[in-house]
């Protein structure tokens, strides 16, 4: 099980470095497309498609490596009154329902995607984009999330780290 938090934990690392990437490229592309626009008088056809998309696209694939560090907004409150085993516990099962609700998420992210991909639909823009290609964060996104979670489950329950107060 350790191999597998390994693993993880460097499908985390990946995914946050793509998100990284994803946010750059949009900037980018804002910068591309302002200077085209306003200094050049011509317009843009597929730059604002590409940010929205790639933003959202960030979002889903930056989750694990957010996850990962701790770095989701949560309240402290009650698991601090309760400490050690009731702390532990209280995380435990917060990260079994987020595991279900991000199954669930990503299933049906994947039934979308596939659909998507297999009548071969497009987005309804000039651009005419293969709609798989932003609906296919989610559903790897969230697995990944989803896998993430299941670490830090492991990680938790047998306690292999020390955990941030």
């Amino acid at each position: 099980m350790k191999r597998f938090v390994s693993i993880v934990e460097t499908l985390s690392r990946l995914c946050g470095l793509s998100s990284m990437l994803l946010i750059a490229a949009s900037t980018l592309v804002v910068s591309q497309m302002v200077f085209i626009r306003y200094f050049l008088g011509a317009s843009t056809v597929w730059q604002t498609e590409f940010v929205v998309y790639a933003m959202i696209a960030s979002t889903f694939i930056g989750a694990p490596y957010v996850l990962m560090l701790k770095g989701h907004v949560s309240v402290d409150l009650l698991p601090t009154l309760l400490g050690g085993n009731g702390k532990r516990l209280l995380d435990v099962l917060a990260a079994i329902l987020s595991l279900a609700f991000c199954a669930l998420l990503g299933w049906s992210g994947w039934h979308f995607f596939y659909e998507a991909l297999s009548k071969g639909w497009t987005t309804d823009t000039v651009w005419a984009l293969p709609l798989w290609i932003p609906l296919l964060p989610l559903p790897l996104g969230v697995g990944i999330l989803c896998m993430q979670y299941i670490a830090e489950i492991y990680k938790n329950w047998t306690a292999t780290e020390e955990r941030p107060a």
